[in-house]
């Protein structure tokens, strides 16, 4: 996906987007006759790469497809780039400095490579520096990944090479939580969670850290210890869990009690998932709100 260049340059500036392949559905598994390619293979000895029934399986079903463009990405998940600039002239070229930005509608964000050091880098012919960048994306709507790399020719001029690359960061939960206020001292927070992508992930943890004036009891678990859910706690798009919490004051005192009443920050929730190819996630809500109740 890389842009045409109008001009000739010493260096190719090459960006590649690193991400876990998709899987791709190619048409129902068949079975197949004993004649065929596929079944050869469990002829072979044990210590072959296939088997016949793995054979069968990669022949028709699902397969993992690259990536074919930078795609898009879901907000809490970390953005990961391969950048590689290499000399593809036949002279060595000096002075080299790669800048890479990511921008986004409101903030632009360096993303220094390591390699890139402050002292003057010289590629000799044939020669590449390369790294990868990585950065959690903690804003929804487009970026703009700008790469930039400062050279000079061996006629001692200053050149320059850019390039951009567009993604969309997209929503992938869609939280509600509502509070119930007890007669005794003690507050239920309900949070349902929403999977808003097109994929199903797995909720790895949802924990909601209180503020210092409160404490929480999770009620998600059984007498046991075990967790209410299944060992795997899968969403399907468009499909939602709930979870309850119990939030107690940790002060006693009659006077304290009434001035903790009006307090309406109770905590964040902390979400951890990872989607179906193990791409982790991690998103932190903003304070819930409570409105202030007298007890």
């Amino acid at each position: 996906m890389d842009p045409i260049e109008p001009d000739a340059h010493l260096l190719a500036l090459k960006v590649m987007r690193l991400m876990r392949p998709t899987l791709v559905e190619l048409g129902p598994v068949v079975s197949c006759e004993h004649k065929d390619l596929v079944q050869r293979f469990s002829s072979k000895p044990h210590s072959d790469v296939f088997s016949g029934i793995i054979a069968e399986t990669l022949s028709a079903g699902q397969v993992l497809l690259l990536p074919q463009s930078f795609g898009n990405i879901y907000l809490g998940e970390t953005f990961s780039s391969y950048i590689c600039v290499h000399n593809c002239s036949p002279q060595p070229v000096e002075c080299i400095n790669v800048k890479t930005d990511l921008q986004s509608n409101s903030t632009r964000i360096n993303l220094s490579l390591q390699k890139n050091n402050k002292s003057a880098i010289i590629l000799a012919p044939g020669e590449t520096i390369d790294d990868v960048i990585r950065y959690e994306v903690k804003e929804i709507g487009t970026h703009i990944l700008v790469c930039e790399v400062n050279y000079t020719s061996p006629a001692g001029y200053a050149q320059s090479l850019r390039k951009f690359f567009k993604f969309q960061v997209l929503k992938p939960l869609d939280v509600k939580t509502k509070f119930y206020n007890a007669e005794i001292e003690e507050i239920y927070l309900e949070a349902q969670i929403q999977n808003v992508t097109t994929s199903p992930f797995c909720l790895e943890k949802v924990e909601l850290d209180s503020s210092e004036e409160f404490t929480v009891i999770p009620l998600n678990t059984l007498p046991n210890g075990e967790s209410v859910f299944n060992t795997k706690n899968m969403l399907q798009p468009n499909n939602s869990c709930q979870f309850l919490y119990c939030i107690k004051p940790k002060v006693q005192k009659a006077t304290d009690i009434h001035a903790l009443r009006q307090l309406s920050n109770v905590g964040k929730l902390d979400i951890v998932w990872r989607s179906n190819l193990g791409e982790k996630g991690r998103l932190q809500t903003s304070q819930l709100q409570r409105l202030p109740y007298e007890w």
